[in-house]
């Protein structure tokens, strides 16, 4: 049976790779964090489509699956990391620590290719998410990126490192994350998610760039507590 490749959503996603691939380009070669930045969030925008458009026209198959993953390691694992890479390069850090330990960071890619291939695998993370979706994590990444070219903020580069770990640690974790994907456009079932649209909106009015890292952090927060509180005590 042959697989027809160049599908809508195929291309999709394949312009989701493309602006994960310049923005590598971009951070690496042109030390540009905000188009990088830019970038990601066009990536992004191709994610959220692909899947529903391939869901409209019926063309949602494994060949599209698999490209997905593919697509987004290198928009959302590769890219953050090379950002990351490259805040580190500008940051201050202590006489100890030594600059090829920012190559450390690029680890983060492994991750995320972790987070993705587990998601493929995993049949529970159709209404909810297990661990830190690699979209967000890498937003959250990118966006101090940018928060250090448009804002000047300075970050040591222990901190820089330590996010790298963390964000990628919270990728593979076993928290349950809510998903923001809409059951429908009605307000039942949706009202968390509509909650943050609506955060998310005021916070980009309010304080601009630093939107992005707050609502991340804030669903982090908020998904954390929602599975500690829902975990079934274990019996003794």
């Amino acid at each position: 049976m042959q697989t027809k490749l160049f599908t809508i959503p195929n291309l999709l996603t394949l312009s989701n790779l493309l602006c994960g691939a310049l923005g590598t380009v971009a951070a690496l070669a042109g030390g540009n964090l905000t188009l990088a930045f830019g970038l990601m969030v066009g990536g992004a925008v191709f994610d959220f489509f692909d899947g529903f458009v391939a869901r409209r026209l019926g063309q949602d198959g494994k060949l599209g699956v698999e490209l997905d993953s593919l697509a987004d390691d290198i928009s959302f694992g590769l890219l953050p990391a090379s950002v990351l890479y490259v805040l580190f390069g500008r940051m201050p850090g202590a006489a100890w620590l030594p600059g090829w330990a920012g190559l450390l960071l690029f680890g983060y890619a492994a991750f995320a290719a972790l987070r993705l291939a587990k998601f493929n695998i995993d049949e529970t993370q159709h209404a909810e998410f297990c661990g830190l979706p690699s979209p967000g994590a890498a937003l959250f990444c990118a966006s101090l990126g940018l928060l250090a070219e448009q804002q000047g903020v300075v970050l040591p580069r222990e901190a820089v490192l330590a996010v790298g770990l963390v964000v990628g640690v919270l990728m593979v974790s076993p928290v349950r994350m809510f998903s923001f994907k809409f059951a429908g456009f009605g307000w039942k079932g949706n009202e968390l998610r509509y909650a943050f649209v609506a955060l998310f909106v005021v916070l980009a009015v309010a304080v601009r760039w630093w939107a992005v890292p707050a609502i991340v952090a804030l669903y982090v927060l908020v998904s954390l507590v929602r599975w500690l509180v829902g975990r079934k005590p274990r019996n003794v």
